[in-house]
């Protein structure tokens, strides 16, 4: 089965470069397993932290376009663009035509021949096609979100750029005569039929600063291929939809913090949820819900390495944490602090403010129990064995479900508002009905008829409670007619497959879809974009409750809203498909890779 290939926003119909910022759906990602960088469509370098995807960016054109620093390569006249992604890998290929002639770049994150390089090392390859192009770079580092002033400093080898206490190097191979500024070092040079260029822009922190030959750059450039080769290979995603899920697979793996296992829920922060600026969040933490929903994605895909690396990181996580788990924490692991700082940048398009930091860390999220008892399901299903500390510490955490049932939370969407949300309940139910599960098959210890007794009474609660016959629909809380789609991840749980949740589905269409876009919960059309995970977890559930022409009429409507890469942000506007939230999204590609498993896996059933 193949999904049409044409998109809401065509790459030759983005609009150039205004005021110094380009459209969100202008953006490649590539990423090295430690940091991610975000490449526009005319060449420009906007996004890039240095060392690590949480550092301070040494590189924030997105979000500060007169000072937030970039580096740049592309014709010097006006051009033409056509891009895509090296089958199977995360490396960026970029054609540009002009008048001249034709060019292609190619953009990589490179590792090196062992795994992750210890330095960070960005490889621009040009390649001359056709005529003469005159090409321009610059590589122009910023102020790292208005806290320091970068400068050139003038070694003895050659000219290093230092903002803070990152080091940069510019090594180039036919990419003509380097200019250096006080701020900046930038040049030019002109292809040829078959010429090879290279830009490399090579960066430490806080150490030496190595300064690779061009060969050896070109050399991990090439090992670079061969690794996200390797690892796409690792993948068993044939069937319906394969490529979208070997895409978002990919989009994951780029999220991935490879020290610690983690996984980020975004590359970015403060890229607005409505252009009023009034949602500007920081999604560059590891959020055990993002992390759990990766899990359940990579072991039906057959991976075993990163699925391994990352339990072990999740487990390592709640074992420190248990019973008062931490809806997110740092990408190494570290609970972050809840206050957030504010920077004095305009923000992408003059949308500020721009934050790092995420208060949502201390709230209570009921949710989470479920998912870590998901997680430990899912592996052990897998021919895995658990740990005895681990499956202790499980014991004591479904104990602690037992109780903890009973008290409002946030909810799913990290609330200021304490309530008796349906989806926090219907996680805890999840998370007792996988323990009592994991107890009968010996995998763990603990009072298992208490258990399943609790299990019964959150079920009888949420019939009782949660239901509205007016409605047709499980609601947001007791109390309200109000929907919220986060419901939806319950057909995929268990919980309900019936007709109670086949009337719910239609109930959230109905009050919060627009056309194949779904709102989070009632209300947020004021607010915000269309959630774009909600659209593909209707597709999981549809298919759950035996509707699958319906999911796959929807998941054929939703796949071309994607950027000309197939790469989702967090909300899609409704009027005018533009992109809005943090960039790529995890959990957007996380719901694209589980409605594409979960039609091949009624494929199979079928």
């Amino acid at each position: 089965m193949k999904t049409t290939r044409l998109r809401a926003v065509p790459l030759s119909e983005l609009p150039p470069r205004c005021n110094g910022y380009v459209d969100l759906r202008s953006y490649a990602a590539i990423g090295d397993g430690r940091t991610v960088a975000l490449v526009s469509h005319d060449g420009s370098v906007d996004w890039y932290p240095i060392p690590d995807l949480d550092s301070a960016p040494t590189f924030a054109r997105l979000l500060d376009a007169e000072h937030g620093g970039c580096i740049e390569l592309c014709p010097d006249e006006r051009f033409e663009v056509d891009r895509a992604y090296l089958p199977g890998t995360n490396i960026l290929q970029t054609t540009y035509t002009t008048a001249s002639g034709r060019v292609q770049v190619t953009d990589s994150l490179n590792v090196g021949s062992t795994g992750r390089l210890p330095w960070n090392e960005l490889a621009r390859a040009v390649e001359g096609l056709e005529g003469t192009v005159p090409m321009r770079w610059r590589v122009a580092p910023g102020t790292m979100l208005n806290t320091v002033s970068p400068w050139v400093d003038v070694t003895a080898r050659k000219p290093v750029l230092r903002a803070n206490e990152v080091s940069v190097g510019v090594c180039g191979e036919h990419v003509g005569e380097s200019k250096v500024e006080e701020q900046q070092i930038s040049g030019c040079f002109r292809t040829t039929p078959g010429s090879q260029h290279l830009l490399a822009v090579v960066a430490t922190h806080s150490e030496p600063l190595r300064l690779p030959a061009p060969r050896e750059i070109r050399k991990n450039l090439e090992m670079t291929r061969e690794t996200w080769l390797r690892w796409g290979d690792l993948l068993e995603s044939d069937g319906p939809y394969g490529e979208e899920a070997q895409r978002s697979a990919l989009v994951l793996k780029l999220l991935s913090h490879s020290p610690s296992g983690s996984v980020a829920a975004a590359a970015t922060t403060s890229l607005p949820e409505n252009m009023a600026g009034t949602k500007n969040y920081d999604y560059r933490f590891a959020w055990i819900r993002d992390a759990t929903y990766a899990l359940q994605a990579l072991l039906q895909l057959g991976e075993q390495e990163d699925v391994h690396a990352q339990v072990s990181w999740l487990l390592r996580l709640v074992r420190a944490q248990v019973p008062h788990l931490h809806v997110l924490n740092r990408l190494n692991g570290e609970v972050p602090e809840t206050r957030m700082t504010e920077y004095d940048v305009p923000g992408w398009r003059g949308t500020g403010p721009v934050v790092a930091g995420n208060a949502a860390a201390d709230q209570l999220q009921l949710g989470v129990y479920g998912d870590v008892f998901d997680v430990a399901h899912h592996y052990v299903a897998g021919g895995n064995v658990l740990d005895t500390a681990t499956a202790r510490m499980l014991a004591d955490l479904a104990d602690a479900i037992c109780d903890a049932w009973r008290r409002p939370d946030s909810g799913m969407w990290e609330l200021p508002e304490h309530r008796h949300y349906t989806s926090s309940k219907m996680g805890c139910w999840h998370g007792l009905d996988c323990a009592v599960q994991l107890a009968e098959d010996g995998h763990i210890p603990g009072c298992v008829d208490r258990w399943r007794a609790e299990r019964e009474r959150i079920r009888a609660w949420i019939d009782t409670e949660c239901w509205s016959e007016q409605r047709g629909a499980y609601v947001w809380y007791p109390g309200t007619e109000e929907l919220d789609a986060s419901v939806l991840l319950h057909a995929m749980t268990g919980f309900d497959r019936g007709p109670r949740m086949t009337s719910t589905i239609a109930a959230l269409r109905q009050e919060l879809g627009r056309g194949p876009l779904l709102y989070r919960y009632s209300g947020m059309d004021a607010e915000e974009g269309a959630f774009v995970a909600c659209s593909f977890w209707t597709v999981a559930a549809l298919t759950a409750v035996g509707q699958r022409q319906q999911a796959v009429e929807l998941m054929d409507r939703m796949m071309p809203l994607a950027n000309d890469l197939g790469l989702f942000t967090e909300m899609i506007d409704p009027e005018d498909y533009s992109f809005l939230g943090n960039f790529p999204q995890a959990l957007s590609h996380l719901a694209v890779l589980n409605a594409a498993l979960a039609l091949r896996g009624h494929d199979t059933e079928s």
